[in-house]
């Protein structure tokens, strides 16, 4: 069973580029090792193509050889971030229609080129200081992906809102020390939370 892990710098995690099956040290790993511990049976086959500073229009260039020709058994994708962070100095922000025909091309091609399963994650920010104005772009394309969600994923991980609840209590930096790229904990809270979600889609393609 061939998952492909798909996104930005988040998932690139410093991943080794040239062995595809490298996972960095981000959730992709951490996922990976908890969906062998549930599913010790299951051959997997992880597929780390995540992109440091990768947006949505960066997706779209890439959806043949890093959507299509991969051919998974099952895709997620976390992406979003940059697409606000990018432009945030000027407030010069990506338009929400602009973002949104970009992410729904590409997954309209994983619908229509692949057989796929689609599980999608949305984009978090962990409140920081000079971060927090992020959110006057980054909550509208979060609602954006939500609503796609509802027509393409399988499985939806509300990654932001897990975090939000998660945090209660604690330092939010202990998650992503900058807002934006999860700390080792933070990566293992998302990893777990992954293969938790992921759990139906594997059980229907067992």
């Amino acid at each position: 069973m061939k998952i492909l892990f798909q996104g930005d710098s988040i998932t690139d995690a410093g991943r080794d580029r040239s062995d595809s099956h490298n996972l960095g040290n981000g959730y992709p790993k951490f996922a990976a090792q908890y969906i062998k511990q549930a599913y010790p049976d299951v051959d997997f086959e992880f597929v780390d193509l995540g992109i440091s500073g990768d947006q949505t229009k960066d997706l779209v260039a890439r959806l043949q050889e890093d959507f299509i020709n991969v051919n998974p058994d099952i895709v997620s994708v976390l992406i979003g971030v940059n697409d606000t962070w990018h432009y945030a100095e000027n407030r010069d922000w990506v338009a929400n229609d602009v973002f949104e025909e970009r992410y729904r091309t590409v997954l309209t091609a994983i619908k229509e080129k692949t057989n796929a399963k689609i599980m999608m994650l949305e984009p978090f920010l962990i409140p920081v200081e000079d971060k927090m104005f992020f959110w006057e772009d980054l909550f509208p394309k979060i609602l954006i992906i939500r609503k796609l969600a509802h027509e393409f994923a399988c499985v939806y991980l509300p990654t932001d809102g897990l975090l939000a609840a998660a945090y209660l209590g604690h330092n939010p930096t202990e998650y992503a020390a900058d807002g934006v790229h999860p700390t080792a904990f933070g990566a293992d809270f998302i990893g777990k939370k992954y293969a938790e979600a992921i759990a139906p889609i594997i059980e229907s393609l067992k």
